[in-house]
């Protein structure tokens, strides 16, 4: 098992967190998703986030985004 509730690292953990437990960010994702597929939702959403942290000082990189949203495709 990964060390961080099923996450590769507490950074993969806080950012799945933030992205898939508010509903506006998550509906974004879904709706990347859909439209793109999750590789390149991963991309788009790090470009946006490219710099940005999560409240609690994790960074928004591309694997942890991409982590965080791959089981959002169908």
């Amino acid at each position: 098992m990964k060390p961080y509730n099923g996450h590769r690292s507490w950074n993969a953990w806080n950012v799945s967190l933030w992205l898939n437990n508010d509903e506006n960010t998550y509906n974004t994702c879904v709706q990347l998703v859909k439209q793109y597929g999750a590789a390149k939702a991963a991309r788009i959403l790090s470009s946006l986030l490219d710099g940005e942290k999560t409240p609690d000082g994790a960074a928004y990189n591309h694997l942890s985004i991409y982590n965080a949203i791959k089981d959002l495709e169908l």
